[in-house]
């Protein structure tokens, strides 16, 4: 007869950093692949992952359990500690969202770990404050570390049973299950003894759980590598260890095995696993209002974009231009983006009257004539035909991403006028995660094995740059032939620190703070998102560590609950912009309007030609200036080509465009529908527009599908590719366009080197 099956509700993933080496998804899956019908999460102090167990467990067909191994605490406060050298006890307590109330109370405890603990940098909760969000949560009474154990394995049962006395008088008595473990060690078998007694006592229910750290027995040694990066220490003198091999996903059989002498252990997973029933709402909008309730957001921003458009091209307004933003504002307001623009003109509009230097505009934001109206962005879509499309599909709703670049010396003014105006409840900068890539695993790899640093140093430089952002995997870097994988095999010390190394690969390493991204509410973020402090690499006027409010959640699961996230950038380059033009207006008493520049200097194009461009954004580098002496622009559009030239793949067509710019007799276009498209390009296709005005010339592809088109190539998802690919060719042969089908392997290499 089969074993019944048990659930894990224990769980360290690599979010519990430097101690968990679990991936979610791979705990996810293995979890489905034992027939468990649910999977906990449960990482030290933090819910960096609950988004990501959602979507995994969804994804595999099992239940997700969202929790939280909290820091107990005698007084969050400190306000009865009776001396500064007094040492803080901080238990371990492990809790489950049971429900909804239960999964925003577990939020709410996270959060407030952080905001109102006694250290900034180790969150810290106590009795009243669980007390005070304890509705809809399960608790277990922990692990080894947890005050309950403790006390038993003092030979303190006292103590130990008024612990349990105040959890269930916070939680209920039903709502508090004794968690046993079995792993193999001397002090926790004591403290089963005392566990299950006092249990007993009380008629109370036994919980088996296994405290994972990592996914398979396998994996025992790769987790003491990253408890050594952890430490800083190296695996002949290990600082902290797990003395035996027991912290993996166990399958129900181990599990049952392991607890045969407490059977009910096992069952009680299920039951815990059937209370738990969180949802959690993703694809949903979360926008704050800009205006009060009552009054009409839509009709405000139309105002608005009238003024701008009069203020933009004259009065009257021209046909072309009016139509484009007729038909943005109908696709804005359907979508429910009203209020979205109008935060962004506000506070870029506050930026301007208060002297801080605002970009032009980058990325798809430039495609909006609304947004060119409100001067959010300063690049006419109508001159440079650039395609709202890609900045809005208007079949599928997908949140607006408009990145705003401000001087450094100013964007912290403006994050602080931000927080003024909505919050600082409100308003909170992005967590990010730094995860252990080849190279820096390498170099880790190398310590820990007792190396000196020149020895993984060296070996960290085989392996290659990244591509696009991307840095390459192991598995690429050992392919017959890499650099890396001769010296793996031919050097004894370089295989044993690439092997070790490979088993670090990916992991998360740290957390810190997004460069740029900013969520803005219409709410407290903690009723929909945990959050926490990260080091901002700063110090303050008494030279003390500056922490910053982070959101737990990174960035697309920050997006996927609906919250408005913006990125404020900072850019150097207007700072020294300002510089300059501060210098003219001392020397000489005028202060030039960088509006108003001419975009047609022969000086500074000449200049450019001669590759004279340090200092200059996006064309000083050694290889750009090679490529401005073979370009010789003459003009801007020449200057926006080279951006758009200058990356990897498309690099190779930087003598096709210069050849076409010096003899346009030489620049061949397969179809005269094509002309008007990439004859301004010499036949290179370089921008996602030309990608999708292909798809809609050749195809009669609506902007939507040119869209969805563009994000397929770009992503190389070959499914959604198959999918549009009959529809591609059918609107061809409807279009007399079928001989020209073979054009999309240029825009699908076009829309690789344009990522």
């Amino acid at each position: 007869m089969s074993s019944p099956s048990a659930v894990h509700l224990h769980v360290h993933s690599e979010y519990s950093l430097l101690d968990g080496a679990a991936n979610i998804k791979a705990l996810a899956k293995r979890a489905a692949e034992f027939g468990q019908p649910a999977l906990g999460l449960t990482d030290h102090g933090v819910m960096n992952g609950a988004v990501e167990l959602y979507k995994a467990c969804k994804a595999e067909g099992i239940k997700p359990i969202m929790g939280c191994e909290i820091y107990l605490v005698d007084d969050h406060t400190n306000r009865n500690r009776t001396s500064p050298g007094t040492r803080v006890e901080r238990n371990h307590l492990t809790l489950l969202a049971a429900n909804e109330t239960g999964y925003r109370n577990l939020v709410q405890l996270s959060s407030a770990g952080f905001l109102e603990g006694l250290h900034r940098s180790k969150p810290s909760l106590d009795m009243e404050q669980l007390a005070t969000h304890g509705e809809g949560i399960i608790a277990l009474t922990g692990c080894l570390a947890s005050r309950f154990c403790q006390r038993l394995t003092d030979d303190r049962p006292d103590e130990a049973r008024a612990h349990i006395d105040d959890l269930r008088q916070v939680f209920g008595g039903d709502n508090v299950y004794f968690e046993v473990q079995k792993n193999g060690l001397a002090i926790q078998d004591k403290a089963n003894e005392g566990i299950v007694k006092i249990a007993r006592e009380v008629g109370g229910t036994l919980v088996g759980t296994g405290d994972v750290h990592y996914l398979t027995r396998d994996d025992y040694h790769h987790h003491t590598a990253l408890l050594c990066v952890q430490t800083k220490s190296t695996l002949a003198a290990p600082k902290m260890t797990f003395e035996t091999n027991e912290f993996y996903l166990k399958s129900s059989e181990e599990m049952a095995r392991d607890f045969a002498e407490w059977p009910e252990a096992v069952a009680a997973t299920l039951e815990i696993a059937d209370r738990c029933n969180v949802e959690i709402d993703l694809g949903g909008q979360l926008i704050p209002r800009f205006l009060p309730d009552g009054e009409d957001e839509h009709a405000y921003l139309r105002a608005r974009v009238e003024e701008g458009l009069r203020a933009r091209y004259g009065d009257p307004i021209p046909a072309e231009a009016r139509e484009r933003a007729e038909y943005e504002l109908g696709v804005i307001d359907g979508m429910g983006f009203n209020a979205y623009f109008l935060i962004v003109w506000d506070f870029v509009k506050w930026a301007k009257e208060n002297g801080i230097a605002v970009g032009p505009g980058r990325g798809s934001a430039a495609g909006s004539i609304i947004a060119f109206a409100l001067r959010i962005t300063d690049v006419d879509p109508l001159r440079y035909d650039l395609l709202f499309e890609r900045f809005l599909n208007p079949e599928r709703v997908s949140m607006p991403d408009i990145d705003i670049d401000f001087s450094v010396r100013g964007r912290e003014r403006v994050m602080q006028y931000v927080v003024g105006k909505y919050g600082r409840e409100s308003v909170a900068q992005i967590i990010t995660f730094g995860r252990m890539f080849p190279r820096a695993a390498t170099r880790d790899a190398a310590r820990v094995l007792g190396h000196e640093y020149g020895i993984g140093d060296r070996l960290a430089k085989l392996i290659p740059d990244p591509i696009m952002g991307r840095p390459p995997s192991f598995d690429d870097c050992l392919q017959v032939g890499e650099p890396l994988r001769a010296e793996y095999d031919k050097d004894p010390t370089a295989k044993s620190i690439i092997d070790v190394a490979k088993g670090l690969e990916g992991i998360v390493r740290n957390n810190s703070i997004h460069a740029a991204a900013v969520v803005i509410a219409g709410m407290p973020l903690t009723d929909v998102v945990p959050l926490q402090l990260a080091d901002a690499n700063e110090t303050d006027a008494d030279g003390n560590k500056v922490y910053r409010q982070v959101t737990q959640f990174s960035m697309k699961p920050v997006e996927e609950l609906g919250l408005l996230k913006m990125d404020f950038l900072g850019l150097r380059n207007l700072d020294v912009i300002e510089d300059a033009l501060d210098i003219i207006a001392r020397s000489t008493g005028e202060r030039p309007d960088m509006a108003k520049l001419p975009l047609d200097d022969e000086k500074t194009y000449e200049m450019l030609a001669r590759g004279d461009s340090v200092g200059v954004f996006q064309f000083e580098s050694e290889g750009m200036q090679e490529a401005l002496r073979k370009v010789k622009p003459t003009e801007f559009d020449d200057l926006v080509a080279l951006v758009a030239l200058y990356r990897p793949g498309a690099m190779e067509q930087i003598p096709t465009y210069a050849r076409g710019k010096r003899n346009p007799d030489l620049v061949s276009i397969p179809d005269e529908r094509l002309e008007p498209i990439i004859g301004p390009t010499y036949g290179v296709i370089l921008y996602q527009e030309q990608a999708m005005s292909i798809s809609k010339e050749l195809a009669g592809f609506t902007g939507a599908q040119a869209d969805d088109l563009r994000k397929a190539i770009g992503k190389k998802n070959r499914a959604a590719m198959a999918q549009l690919e009959p529809l591609f060719r059918e609107g061809c042969a409807k279009n007399g366009t079928l001989s020209l089908v073979s054009i999309t392997e240029e825009i699908s290499a076009a829309m690789y080197s344009a990522q």
